[in-house]
């Protein structure tokens, strides 16, 4: 940047033009024409802009070099950058230029070839690479860095503010207006490089990252954060997957920042259950309060309900398969936050239209939670990253360590225990009976407390439901991490429970294996386990 750069509006005389996405571009070239603006552009818009009936100069003629290896070749050229970077209120450089033939170019429209789209659709790496755009990110950058002088619009959706702003400075820019423009170049340059550099990991083999880069496209500015006192925002970045991000909201205000991380919780969760059940899942502050499956999404909706009736108000609730009316017709009996699925009928959104603070959002399908992504969590000065945990054992994963091997039955319900365990904060305990969470312990410092609150819900229930006796008597319990001691064992044992699926791994392995064997209570082990912090 110049060390004086100018304080008054600077004209725009001369704009170079050249994008991929043509949303917007003619009538932009118009209005620039119209206030006298001598366009430039390259291959396709200057195409698209003489079909438009534009007078536009190739590039060429500025160069005097045609575009050459199927475009490749075409903007890297010193008649180019020069005409960018030229400071204007350095006599050498003005004199550099008008010595070289260089003209000067006061305005900067590009946008990227589309990498993001192309590889998001599995094209094959040739593809992807020719997507790769080294001419469009060379030349914003460098209109960015002389933004004293020069304007650069990267978004077509800045096109109407550079556009009132040149009408209302007689055809110039201020420094102000240029240098919010070139932060947002730089935000575009650095999202493009860490998308590139993110495929190139995934697909090409890449060794560790030695850098790791992250980058998002700004889609909410929240309201606020956690709390009231926090400003926060909503970007979507990375390889897609369907979930939040993705869905289409029918309804109700905006989504918070702890609507946002609750909705995902359950719809992560829910979507480990595959859709061949009707499945249903209730998540509060990110646990889940109640997952069960059923005949009917409404009976599944029901039994997920009646493991923690009291945590289900206000809560996320997310559902496997397209919502319809009867499973609607029992959610708005109660106060909810958000209801997500993979769809909803007519009947569905008309009986949640009338709950105006209830928020309807549908994905068009489900998550695959087998599929590879990142879980990033920041710590002061720098990044903890991960591999998002897609861990998954079926039956035979199992090593039955009791003398009594569970039952079919119970086989079948320590799986689906298993299963919303890996979504429940560590120390994680899951009770469940006949495809149903019944009691669920969440984020204590010791596993018999997680043990004992989840025991304690289930009899809670009991009295709500007018049961004779706790649900968890008959139940199977899961826990997220090896019991450490016997006494987490013998607090189910206690509560009813009759099988119990864990990872395994006690130094006490003996006496961890004996509690329930006194008990005539089965457990497998996993070798797996799934802390969740």
């Amino acid at each position: 940047m110049s060390a004086n750069p100018a304080a008054s509006p600077v004209p725009v005389r001369r704009a170079l033009l050249s994008v991929s996405d043509k949303t917007g571009l003619a009538d932009l070239a118009r209005a620039l024409d119209g206030m006298g603006v001598e366009l430039v552009s390259t291959g396709g818009t200057a195409a698209a802009l003489r079909a438009e009936g534009l007078a536009v100069r190739d590039v060429a003629d500025l160069t005097g070099f045609p575009e050459m290896m199927d475009g490749r070749v075409k903007t890297l050229h010193p008649a180019v950058h020069g005409g960018l970077l030229a400071l204007r209120d350095d006599p050498a450089h003005l004199s550099a230029a008008q010595a070289h033939g260089i003209g000067l170019i006061d305005l900067l429209v590009v946008n990227l070839y589309p990498f993001e789209a192309t590889v998001a659709r599995d094209a094959d790496p040739a593809e992807a690479i020719e997507n790769i755009d080294i001419g469009g990110p060379a030349m914003l950058r460098a209109a960015a860095k002389n933004h004293a002088h020069v304007a650069v619009v990267t978004d077509p959706e800045d096109y109407a503010l550079l556009l009132d702003e040149m009408a209302a400075h007689d055809g110039g820019t201020r420094l102000e207006f240029r240098r919010m423009l070139a932060q947002i170049v730089y935000e575009r340059t650095a999202a493009y490089d860490a998308a590139v550099s993110g495929w190139m990991a995934r697909n090409l083999g890449a060794g560790p990252h030695r850098r790791r880069v992250f980058a998002g496209t700004l889609v909410q500015t929240l309201r606020y954060g956690e709390n009231p006192h926090q400003h926060a925002a909503f970007h979507v970045g990375g390889p897609p997957r369907t979930g939040v991000a993705t869905a289409r909201q029918w309804q109700g205000k905006e989504l918070s920042w702890n609507n946002i991380n609750d909705t995902d919780a359950a719809f992560e969760l829910v979507a480990e259950l595959g859709p061949t059940v009707p499945a249903c899942v209730i998540v509060k502050h990110a646990n889940p309060c109640g997952v069960a499956t059923g005949a009917t999404l409404a009976e599944a909706y029901g039994r997920a309900f009646d493991c923690d009736r009291t945590s289900a108000f206000g809560g996320i609730v997310a559902f496997n398969r397209p919502l319809d009316g009867a499973a609607a017709a029992r959610i708005v009996d109660i106060f909810t936050e958000v209801v997500i699925a993979p769809g909803a009928d007519d009947d569905a959104r008309a009986i949640l239209a009338d709950r105006r603070n209830l928020r309807l959002l549908t994905t068009e399908g489900l998550p695959d939670p087998a599929e590879p992504s990142l879980s990033v969590r920041q710590v002061a000065g720098g990044y903890l990253v991960q591999n998002r945990d897609a861990g998954m054992i079926g039956a035979g994963d199992l090593t039955v360590v009791t003398r009594r091997a569970p039952t079919p039955e119970e086989l079948s319900d320590l799986l689906f225990a298993w299963k919303v365990a890996k979504h429940v904060k560590s120390n994680a305990i899951v009770y469940a009976r006949g495809g149903a969470t019944i009691g669920i312990g969440a984020g204590q410092m010791s596993r018999v407390d997680s043990t004992r609150i989840a025991a304690r819900k289930a009899a809670d229930m009991a009295g709500v439901l007018g049961l004779d006796e706790s649900p968890a008597a008959g139940s199977v319990v899961a826990s997220d991490a090896f019991f450490p001691f016997a006494d987490g064992l013998i607090a189910a044992a206690e509560a009813g429970a009759r099988a119990v699926i864990q990872p395994g791994g006690s130094l006490r392995a003996p006496d961890v294996i004996a509690a329930p064997d006194e008990a005539g209570i089965a457990m497998v082990f996993t070798g797996m386990r799934h802390f969740r912090h």
